[in-house]
């Protein structure tokens, strides 16, 4: 995942437009997949570091809680409804966002392309 997530944030630094999108955006956000924690920390947009968890001094402003196997899904070339989208996977039960939503409100265009540059990958 960390490899995936790392690649993810080389073709971020390709895309001009998410950096224009996420020039104002320098925040923690924290990933769980089951068990697992990535600690995604951005500086104006750049996927500056990725930390591994689980742990309970990395401070993170919002979090997408969800399962590998949903992931997966989400990252599909052409997912499934209710896999298309954040808030689907959170819609149909597969997914909880936590933390302070009015963030991920403000930055949600950003964050919903940074995580489909995923099915970029995956194609």
């Amino acid at each position: 995942m960390r490899a995936k997530l790392e690649h993810m944030a080389e073709e971020l630094s390709r895309k001009a437009h998410l950096l224009r999108l996420g020039r104002l955006f320098s925040e923690t956000v924290l990933l769980q997949l089951g068990d697992d924690e990535f600690y995604l920390t951005f500086e104006k947009g750049q996927l500056a570091e990725i930390g591994e968890g689980p742990s309970r001094k990395t401070p993170w402003r919002f979090a997408l809680r969800t399962d590998a196997e949903a992931l997966a899904a989400f990252w599909q070339p052409k997912p499934e409804p209710g896999f298309h989208d954040i808030f689907g996977l959170v819609k149909i039960g597969r997914a909880r966002v936590d933390g302070d939503i009015l963030t991920l409100v403000k930055n949600l265009r950003f964050f919903k392309e940074f995580l489909a540059l995923g099915r970029e990958v995956a194609a």
